[in-house]
């Protein structure tokens, strides 16, 4: 792939993190409701404001896979980003996971959820680090020429 191709995909590449990035959002938006919530009653987890939560944070991590794939198939490179994706073991499970998200599972707790909350190595670090160092990578790119754009 020549260099402007590349810058093109790369940009490409940038609007699923910004995709994803937006479900972080949401989900932020509504965890201090849910956490409220959490603290009057541990076991009512069926509230709209769970379920609202659980739905934006599944889909912010189904779509940071979605960019891990974009990156890897573009071959790019950072120090920040390439450090976090080492940790193969919490990149298989994030992939199960939007796998899980993204088609239908008879049961609720699905292992495809419940392994990245249970088996992952500081998972929910992890992730917001990766999210992060996308951002700061996508942040930093030169933008791209309209025309460079249009097909």
């Amino acid at each position: 792939m020549d260099a402007k191709a590349l810058r093109s995909a790369t940009f490409t590449l940038h609007r699923y993190y910004m995709w994803a990035n937006r479900m972080r959002v949401h989900m932020e938006e509504k965890l201090p409701t849910y956490s409220e919530q959490l603290k009057r009653d541990k076991n009512d987890i069926w509230t709209t404001e769970g379920i609202e939560t659980f739905m934006y944070m599944s889909y912010w991590y189904s779509g940071l896979y979605v960019v891990i794939e974009g990156w890897r198939a573009l071959k790019l490179s950072d120090p920040n980003v390439d450090s976090l994706l080492s940790v193969t073991k919490n990149v298989e499970l994030l992939k199960k996971y939007r796998n899980g998200v993204y088609h239908y599972q008879k049961n609720y707790f699905d292992n495809r959820f419940m392994n990245l909350m249970t088996k992952g190595q500081n998972i929910v670090e992890w992730v917001r680090n990766l999210n992060l160092a996308f951002g700061g990578y996508f942040l930093n790119l030169p933008r791209p020429k309209a025309k460079e754009q249009t097909p």
